[in-house]
């Protein structure tokens, strides 16, 4: 296993992310808790002892069953990860019931690593809100021992980043984003990432695979990509290619079965970085992948639009939603105002008669605004969420 240093602490670069846990076979969706507790095995027997959940996941259990999991090994054996949901819609936040919840239903006495979960732009300001007190309770929880380090993970634009790091950059010791070969020019994860080496933030990957879409590429991929690694899986390409960014030390891996956990751990057992041809056929594949619109966000069309739309940010969110429909487009799009949004624009097409990429601005935008309501709306996903979570908390006594 590769092990990275993190103050003092040996950590596995390959950490076992608990929000896509194995379901029982009888259409239930309820987590195959058993399977949970054979997999965890194995992943500690050889050599993660990295363990990541959140308040949310799973309806508000995964938290539960993955404390029932580690309940195996020594409570010094392995570091446990959450997250507080100050990103999720609601009326009033309570950090202190959360975490003293989060402790119960994990089964422990103190956090190894806990972050704020999901900055982003409908989020911040609920973390920054000196009424709810967020940051200066974790703050505080860190000077008490019972969380040993804190960070934060992000959804949210690179601006967004760079105003929490200038409020809280002092104080956050890691920050968990979204990084993979194919985000890293789709969601420009490239400057977020340089953006954090420059402030000497420690680096978490999340989606290191894009939700499993980087693990299961269509055949001429394959075939290009077996030329040079006959055995490799693809999972194993995405992985290796992060693992040459070196300001990176913890990369996650949300694992759904035993052959996961099986190809994850061979991949992780020495490292065998990309060669430069390598990289280059890769992020080829990327962009081969991306389907997007040609926006090289010159900012012609901006001058001549009576809606005073950032077409280029909307156009980049469009290409995103075009590759996968996500729920981190739809945050985004929430956090505008509606005048902001794809649906205001009014289809006068003066932006695309300057357009150098001859891109029909217009009928992107009525496309894009076809998509976003076809997304559950995400205030809405969270007070379901919440709902759920007071059912859990009802059930198992915390």
């Amino acid at each position: 296993m590769i092990y990275n240093d993190f103050k003092g602490k040996k950590l596995s670069l390959l950490g076992f992310g608990a929000m896509r846990l194995p379901l029982l076979a009888d259409g239930s969706g309820e987590v195959d808790e058993e399977l949970v507790k054979e997999m965890v095995r194995y992943a500690m027997e050889h050599g993660v002892n990295y363990y990541d959940t959140a308040y949310p996941y799973h309806n508000a259990k995964s938290e539960i069953i993955i404390g029932m999991a580690l309940k195996q090994f020594p409570r010094e054996s392995y570091y446990l990860a959450t997250k507080y949901p100050g990103h999720q819609i609601s009326e009033s936040y309570y950090p202190e019931e959360i975490f003293e919840e989060q402790l119960k239903k994990c089964g422990v006495t103190y956090f190894d690593f806990y972050l704020l979960h999901n900055v982003y732009e409908n989020s911040i300001g609920t973390y920054t809100d000196s009424k709810w007190g967020i940051v200066d309770y974790f703050v505080k929880q860190k000077q008490l021992g019972r969380i040993k380090h804190l960070g934060f993970s992000c959804h949210g634009m690179q601006n967004i980043l760079e105003d929490f790091l200038n409020q809280y950059g002092d104080i956050m010791e890691f920050c968990q984003i979204q990084v993979n070969y194919l985000d890293w020019t789709l969601q420009d994860a490239k400057a977020k990432y340089e953006l954090l080496a420059s402030r000497k933030i420690p680096v978490w990957v999340m989606e290191p695979v894009r939700g499993g879409k980087l693990a299961n590429l269509d055949e001429e991929s394959k075939k290009r990509l077996e030329k040079f690694r006959p055995d490799a899986s693809a999972a194993s390409w995405a992985f290796r290619w992060i693992q040459g960014l070196t300001d990176v030390k913890m990369i996650l891996s949300g694992m759904s079965d035993m052959e996961q956990v099986r190809d994850n751990v061979h991949t992780f057992e020495a490292l065998n970085l990309l060669t430069k041809e390598e990289e280059s056929v890769l992020l080829e594949i990327a962009e081969g992948m991306k389907n997007s619109v040609p926006c090289t966000a010159c900012r012609y069309c901006c001058g001549d639009c009576p809606k005073g739309l950032d077409i280029p940010k909307l156009l980049s969110l469009y290409n995103e939603m075009r590759f996968s429909p996500s729920f981190n487009v739809g945050m985004t799009i929430d956090s505008m105002e509606h005048g902001s949004r794809p649906s205001a624009c009014i289809g006068c097409g003066r932006c695309a008669k300057v357009c150098p990429q001859k891109i029909d601005i217009p009928e992107a935008m009525r496309e894009f605004s076809g998509m976003l309501e076809k997304i559950p709306h995400w205030e809405e996903m969270c007070r379901q969420r919440e709902e759920m979570a007071r059912k859990v908390r009802e059930e198992s006594g915390c």
